[in-house]
């Protein structure tokens, strides 16, 4: 229905739920994304929520305009709390998500064992050896961008890069043993 087929009385009330509704929604909808942390679908549906109720209650609400604000934010914070309570009530969903279109290698599994056996070959050299080598192999620098960075000659990234792969090497080689 049109506004201007509806009633006078109607038309009233429309041209003011859209008037509460553009001077409010906007500061209602900031405020409802930080109490629910940042899920956008959940604060535009208690947004919409909460214009719903503002609508059915239009002819008790006041009229001034800060009062109807401070109305629409209690309502606002309620229904937050309400859909918290609800969904600790029930049991986390889980959605079943079909992963076999997505690429995999194939052995996952040992892909994840080399991750953590690397990590732990890290972790186990020194602090030079491994700035050398994550700034050269994860950071995709160069040499000379490395020694740059650390500060420290490109002979000394060289040299600490080829004891420091020699050291993870032989931390590998006793992990292999380990698996075999």
């Amino acid at each position: 229905m049109d506004i201007e087929t509806c009633p006078s009385t109607d038309a009233d009330a429309v041209r003011r739920m859209r008037a509460i509704f553009a001077a409010n929604a906007h500061p209602l909808y900031t405020f409802l994304l930080r109490l629910t942390r940042g899920q956008r679908e959940l604060a535009e549906d208690l947004l919409q929520e909460t214009m719903l109720r503002a609508w059915r209650r239009l002819t008790e609400l006041p009229t001034e305009a800060d009062t109807v604000r401070r109305w629409l934010f209690i309502v606002a914070r309620h229904l937050v709390i309400d859909a918290a309570r609800a969904r600790a009530a029930r049991p986390t969903e889980i959605y079943g998500v079909d992963v076999a279109w997505l690429p995999s290698a194939e052995n996952a599994f040992d892909e994840i064992v080399d991750r953590f056996a690397l990590a732990d070959a890290l972790r186990q050299l020194t602090p030079e050896h491994r700035a050398v080598l994550v700034e050269l192999y994860y950071g995709g620098a160069s040499v000379a961008e490395t020694a740059n960075r650390i500060g420290i000659p490109e002979g000394t990234v060289r040299s600490r890069s080829f004891y420091a792969l020699r050291a993870a090497r032989g931390v590998l080689d006793r992990v292999d043993e380990l698996v075999s």
